[in-house]
């Protein structure tokens, strides 16, 4: 595959005048505190010295973290020479790792965009032999990379992949979701009133989902409208269309996450910039 040429306020700190004063028996009852915390699943903080060992290897490229933890409690992989079945297990940076006898690393951190064209599935193999996505990508890294969340077959447009398990865990978690823009063409033209109910909420069998926003293209034909959202639910604008009594001719993302198509033809990958990664890493 050839690639185009690039083109919440913090708490004030107590100081030594504000601290109460205790005497020397009660302060042997002080102790620290650390700040709590929503329940739910925090999002990734980049900046973990000590990681669970299934992390570890999928971060590796070796496997999924599903699959890892089969990989450990099968007893293949060992840390500094000890076998290691503990599913919650946490690997420290001067650990030496080794899976099947092969020391193995985190390796580089990769992030690429690709332009995916019609016709491929978002999966790592099919056993039906449908084209996937990861023929696109393959010759982009050494590294295995995996598809940042999924997109349908049908649907065009900017998928990214990466072996960064905190980014794409960050770009999939519920608070998060990353913002994605879509270019739509249906079979017959969209009424006015049709794009303020996708902004107020179309009821679909699996919840109420509404559109950040939805316009018609600048330039473009009465069929032809633009929807932003942050939903990760599978075929959403899709089906969301559809619930309105359209066909959908086209549905093509033009925005992930910041990132836009600019330079880069379908078909066609390109790797993130520095700046784009470390944008990524910000974003709330």
């Amino acid at each position: 595959m050839r690639q185009p040429k690039k083109t919440g306020a913090k708490p004030k700190a107590i100081g030594a005048k504000d601290a109460p004063k205790v005497s020397a028996r009660d302060k042997r009852k002080y102790i620290d505190y650390k700040i709590k915390v929503k329940k739910g699943d925090p999002l990734p903080s980049f900046r973990e010295d000590a990681i669970r060992l299934n992390k570890f290897l999928s971060n590796a490229g070796i496997c999924s973290r599903r699959e890892a933890d089969v990989l450990i409690e099968t007893g293949v992989v060992s840390i500094n020479g000890t076998i290691i079945t503990e599913l919650g297990y946490k690997v420290k940076p001067e650990d030496v790792v080794q899976y099947d006898g092969e020391t193995i690393t985190t390796g580089t951190k990769r992030y690429v965009l690709l332009n995916k064209p019609k016709g491929y599935i978002t999966a790592i193999d099919d056993p039906r032999g449908r084209k996937t996505v990861m023929a696109l990508v393959s010759k982009a890294c050494k590294e295995q990379i995996f598809p940042v969340g999924r997109m349908d077959r049908e649907t065009t447009g900017l998928m990214l992949f990466t072996n960064d398990g905190d980014m794409m865990k960050k770009l999939l978690h519920p608070r998060y979701h990353a913002r994605k823009l879509y270019h739509i063409e249906t079979n017959k033209s969209v009424a006015r009133e049709d794009l303020e109910k996708l902004t107020r909420g179309i009821d679909l069998e699996d919840g109420r989902i509404k559109a950040e926003a939805a316009s018609f293209v600048e330039g473009g034909q009465s069929n032809e409208i633009g929807v932003e959202i942050r939903s990760g639910k599978n075929q959403v604008v899709r089906r969301m269309i559809e619930a309105l009594g359209y066909q959908v001719i086209k549905l093509d993302r033009v925005v992930y996450a910041g990132l836009t198509k600019k330079d880069l033809p379908r078909g066609y990958y390109r790797h993130l910039t520095e700046q784009e990664v470390a944008f990524l890493k910000m974003s709330k």
